[in-house]
């Protein structure tokens, strides 16, 4: 695990709106193991990032090294990704649970093919 620390200003505060996408209160598990209940999902300038609640990273890596998807067997609001040969659950929306919690679901998956280069 990384000591690197971000700040909210790392993320976002830069010009032409680089980050292609954005998730908060997202429950990150490293399988069985929760990490953070309250997570934070960033997919900037061809990048991943995974950090906890107070802004520590988890785990990042560019996009072309990261596998996502969602297997049938989740929940409409979780996902799977592999970082650095590292398997993770994100489950988002945790705090308000909505009838459409697959959309940022969705929008993280797309946001990762784009970013990626790949034709969505």
């Amino acid at each position: 695990m990384a000591e690197t620390e971000f700040s909210p200003a790392d993320f976002g505060a830069r010009e032409f709106g680089a980050v292609q996408f954005r998730a908060s209160d997202v429950r990150i598990r490293r399988w069985a193991r929760s990490l953070t209940r309250a997570g934070q999902v960033i997919v900037e300038d061809g990048r991943i990032a995974l950090l906890t609640s107070d802004g520590r990273e988890i785990a990042s890596a560019p996009v072309t090294a990261v596998s996502a998807g969602k297997p049938w067997f989740l929940a409409a609001d979780s996902a799977v990704t592999r970082i650095n040969g590292v398997r993770y659950r994100l489950t988002m929306g945790q705090r308000n649970r909505r009838p459409g919690g697959a959309a940022p679901v969705r929008r993280f998956l797309k946001a990762l093919r784009s970013a990626a280069g790949q034709r969505v």
